[in-house]
């Protein structure tokens, strides 16, 4: 089953028309609002450099859980 997601908003507009294989070893700047400053500190302190690496990193993915655990406490 083929999914069609807008991500228009999400990324800048050079990787707009990207295939998500193309987002997720793009820069960390490709996504919207990530400056190429902040995308430095993130590879500097983080070894961040593409959007997969932020993805799969485990602070990333601990702060994600906690957010999502909060949203369903009783």
């Amino acid at each position: 089953m083929a999914v069609a997601i807008d991500l228009t908003k999400a990324l800048d507009k050079g990787f707009e028309s990207s295939n998500i294989t193309e987002i997720l070893d793009a820069p960390v700047s490709a996504l919207s609002g990530v400056t190429k400053a902040h995308a430095e500190h993130l590879a500097a302190d983080f070894n961040i450099k593409t959007v997969r690496d932020l993805g799969t990193n485990k602070f990333y993915a601990l702060a994600a859980s906690l957010v999502t655990l909060e949203a369903h406490q009783g």
